[in-house]
């Protein structure tokens, strides 16, 4: 079935069947590799995507659910890295392996959207679906801080 999706800005046209997953389209039809495959059952973030500015887990949605609704991955935040989130992330020195960050640094960029100046129980809220085999939780925590103040134009 052919249709048409707003990624990162650009309409992209696909052929695939609608109750292919939005990750296999992003990541096996449009080569962005950048969204990660993790448990495939929605239970640890790491496929996590924006639809129209919510995160959503892209290993469980089909991708005819989306419409004209917005997509937003990891490529799309920034060209070049400089999303205050992804500075924040680099600053802070969160990676370790890395598997799991672009689905850490979407909800992150979500929460900060909907909470600017979020507190450390606001950004555990958000993350505790977001799994980290590397444990880098206190990391992460500390970069969704200094995105913060990145966003205000404070450091």
């Amino acid at each position: 079935m052919g249709m048409k999706l707003d990624i990162n800005g650009s309409v992209r046209e696909v052929e695939a069947s609608g109750d292919m997953p939005l990750l296999w389209v992003l990541r096996d039809l449009l080569q962005l590799s950048g969204t990660k495959y993790g448990c495939g059952m929605a239970q640890c973030g790491a496929c996590t995507v924006h639809l129209d500015g919510k995160p959503v887990r892209s290993c469980v949605t089909p991708v005819s659910s989306v419409g004209a609704r917005k997509v937003t991955t990891i490529e799309g935040l920034s060209p070049d890295g400089s999303h205050p989130v992804q500075r924040a992330w680099s600053e802070a020195d969160v990676v370790q392996c890395g598997y799991c960050q672009s689905g850490q640094i979407m909800t992150a960029v979500a929460l900060l959207e909907k909470k600017p100046d979020p507190t450390d129980s606001d950004i555990d809220a958000a993350l505790s679906g977001n799994i980290c085999r590397c444990g880098t939780y206190e990391r992460v925590r500390e970069a969704v801080r200094l995105a913060a103040k990145l966003k205000r134009g404070a450091k």
